[in-house]
């Protein structure tokens, strides 16, 4: 009963911000802080890179969330050990190991993150019904976007400020983290107070573990007989490779001195420019993608996405170059690629859901997600390695280079005509 009395406005964009936020910090908001600490692009990349595992593996333990516990009790239990992460990250920062005592807990912080996707997704599912779920996807897509504009944005902004007022950035650094973890009190409170207790989320399975395998493995053996199946592999593991290089570096590139070769952009200007210009860019890219292939199908606009999703990055060319230190021309740069990126990126998503078509396609979802999540890991492990052997000028160019193979793996995949509008029309 307490369920239908509780208003899906008084959770569903809480809930979907305390999704975004700790993917966001292990994503983003580490690579700023471990490049603020001195840490060499090299390190950086690779070990941030690793923090994809959780999400690449993910499918592989989601039925157990399904079977142990409810989504209700998996999302209050993730939500206080992405607390207990972020209150470590701030401990250790100001002591001797620092490096270790971090990555301990970004790992900790990964794993709670991609648990608490599994369990409120279905929650999401379970919280409400079929109507207002249609009625909410905007609404949990939007504030979860809100959550990456606080978290490299705002919060990258707020440690900038605090380096300059405390002139101190290990001090500042933890302070912005236990400011993290006052909002993740706040957040772990608030639902524990209104998540709704749909009657379907305290009925559990009593499938057993052997019942859990064997669907699990028919899921992967029914994945990889689909038609195309490798190629559909070789595409969501290809497609974003220039991306996938490029984000790690970034970042780095654009707060990096001069003299090595960067913009020298401060703490705040790399916030309020990625985080904040940048998602801006990113979301309206999106969303015209999304009306795009909703009107004409994705068979359509594949091509165009592919070019939207690769051509952009000479924009970094350009930077590398010019090293311009108008704000304004590093504003529009950063819009551009962000923006080509959101409209290239909406050809993948679809991908992912044409791919998944037939017997057991919530699964195979996941898998896909996992192999996005995988395409993003591998390339930014090599990224710093890369970018130091080749410098920023150099790297930029090899991101433009491996466009190519963007190209070439789409030419091998088939869509079906009007695909993306059956998609857009509920079909």
């Amino acid at each position: 009963m307490r369920s239908k009395r509780t208003s899906p406005w008084a959770w569903v964009p809480t809930l979907y911000f305390a999704e975004g936020l700790p993917y966001v910090t292990v994503m983003v908001i580490s690579m700023v802080m471990y490049k603020r600490l001195g840490l060499s692009n090299e390190d950086i990349t690779l070990y941030t890179s690793w923090l994809y595992l959780p999400w690449v593996i993910k499918p592989f333990w989601s039925p157990f969330v399904d079977v142990l516990k409810s989504k209700r009790w998996w999302i209050l239990s993730m939500q206080m050990l992405v607390g207990a992460a972020l209150g470590g990250v701030a401990f250790t920062i100001p002591t001797s190991q620092w490096l270790q005592g971090t990555l301990c807990f970004f790992w900790l912080m990964a794993f709670s993150s991609a648990t608490h996707d599994i369990a409120a997704d279905g929650f999401y599912m379970l919280g409400l019904t079929h109507h207002q779920q249609a009625t909410f996807v905007g609404i949990r897509s939007t504030f979860y976007r809100i959550a990456t504009i606080f978290g490299q944005g705002l919060l990258i902004m707020l440690a900038g400020n605090l380096e300059v007022l405390t002139r101190n950035v290990r001090y500042s650094w933890s302070l912005m983290f236990y400011f993290m973890l006052g909002i993740f009190i706040l957040l772990w409170l608030f639902h524990h107070a209104v998540l709704p207790r749909p009657a379907e989320d305290s009925e559990h399975s009593h499938s057993t573990l052997g019942e859990v395998f064997g669907d699990l493995w028919h899921t992967f053996a029914t994945f990889f007989r689909k038609p195309q199946v490798w190629v559909g592999i070789c595409f969501l593991l290809l497609y974003r490779m220039p991306e996938g290089l490029l984000v790690k570096i970034s970042p780095l590139f654009l707060i990096d001195s001069v003299r090595k070769g960067g913009l020298g952009l401060s703490p705040a200007e790399l916030g309020f420019v990625q985080g904040t210009v940048g998602v801006v860019g990113l979301t309206i890219g999106g969303i015209l993608g999304g009306l795009a292939a909703g009107r004409h199908g994705l068979k359509h606009w594949l091509w165009p996405m592919v070019c939207a999703i690769t051509l952009p990055d000479l924009v970094y060319v350009y930077l590398s170059y010019a090293l311009p230190d108008s704000l304004a021309v590093i504003n529009i740069c950063v819009f551009i690629e962000q923006f080509g990126y959101g409209f290239g990126f909406t050809a993948y998503m679809l991908y992912m859901v044409y791919f998944s078509q037939g017997e057991h396609k919530t699964s195979h979802f996941a898998l896909c997600t996992a192999f996005m999540a995988l395409s993003m890991m591998l390339p930014g492990m090599a990224a710093g390695f890369l970018q130091q052997l080749l410098g920023y000028q150099g790297f930029f160019i090899l991101v433009v280079i491996t466009c190519l193979v963007t190209f070439v793996v789409t030419s091998f995949v088939r869509i079906d005509n009007g695909f993306g509008k059956k998609i857009a029309d509920g079909e």
